[in-house]
């Protein structure tokens, strides 16, 4: 299978997963949606789970590479701005017929154990947004970006999974709000508490 056709699995496995699950897509459930054999597949992955790695990898990059964008197009030219149109860029999300949660939540809810590759795929994934939204917290002015990261990723994690299990865009709506408070007492003269032990 040459290059190209090794990408199109791992697109076209990704939404198998996403839409049924890690454990209950077998290889011959991915076979039937992905039109490629399994002979096929095993040249390029050896297990289930190092093609379950490739979809993470996949969904990571067009995931950071779409909220970044929207964050930028929503947020205007603050920080500030920008970490509240995080809540709206998910509530866009939301609203698509195609959500169904975070593909990462999933993964290290099915693979739980911590030295699990799959299950630290997710974990990296969520640490490189909050590397991300600490960068934007210091570019802010906030006295402890990364604590301040960490509560806004928590916030955001949240509104995902409530968004998943009610089915609504409501969430978004919510979290944006408590955000704004978060920021309000961060930047305007308050503070965050440091956890950086948590945060790390």
């Amino acid at each position: 299978m040459r290059q190209n056709k090794r990408d199109e699995l791992v697109r076209k496995a990704l939404d198998t997963f996403y839409k049924n699950g890690f454990t209950a897509t077998g290889m011959d459930m991915l076979v039937k949606e992905t039109g490629v054999s399994k002979t096929s597949m095993y040249k390029h992955f050896r297990t289930k789970d190092e093609l379950i790695l490739a979809v993470l990898r996949l969904r990571d990059e067009r995931f950071r590479d779409w909220l970044y964008r929207r964050i930028d197009e929503l947020g205007g030219d603050s920080a500030r701005g920008k970490l509240i149109a995080l809540f709206d860029a998910l509530g866009e999300w939301f609203g698509e017929t195609y959500f169904q949660g975070c593909m990462f939540i999933k993964a290290s809810a099915e693979f739980q154990k911590a030295d699990c590759p799959i299950n630290m795929q997710s974990a990296e994934h969520k640490r490189i947004l909050l590397d991300y939204f600490a960068g934007l917290c210091a570019e802010a002015g906030a006295e402890n970006p990364r604590d301040l990261a960490y509560q806004l990723l928590i916030l955001k994690e949240g509104a995902i999974i409530l968004a998943a299990m009610k089915h609504t865009t409501e969430p978004a709506i919510h979290a944006k709000a408590a955000a704004q408070t978060l920021l309000a007492s961060a930047l305007d003269g308050g503070s965050v508490a440091s956890t950086a032990t948590a945060a790390e």
